[in-house]
């Protein structure tokens, strides 16, 4: 049997620091209403996450990699803005989804 090992997100490289550093608060709305709309309400694995991000946003944002997009995903999870299960840290073997909706019942 074959079992894959994970491996841990990298650190962002010198040059998409710099790239990160100039974007704004707008860009980074932006960003995250693109994670959160690529986002769903039953679990998705963080890579598809952030792969469609990257699909969606590569011609806005050039300079940044899946890297920065799954710092975002754990950013949107610290915010209570996602729900994650696994370590966010490996994008692979991590999942997200939007928060469930506490539904008040009304009682008659």
């Amino acid at each position: 049997m074959n079992e894959e090992m994970p491996i841990a997100n990298p650190p962002l490289s010198a040059e998409e620091q710099l790239v990160v550093a100039k974007l704004t608060h707008a860009d980074l709305q932006l960003i995250d209403a693109t994670v959160l709309a690529n986002s769903s309400d039953g679990w998705l694995k963080v890579a598809r996450v952030v792969g469609s991000t990257v699909d969606a946003l590569q011609q806005h944002y050039p300079g940044l990699s899946d890297v920065f997009y799954a710092q975002r995903v754990c950013q949107l999870v610290d915010d209570g803005r996602l729900d994650s299960q696994g370590n966010l840290l490996y994008m692979r073997f991590s999942e997200v989804r939007l928060p469930m909706q506490s539904s008040s019942v009304n009682e008659s």
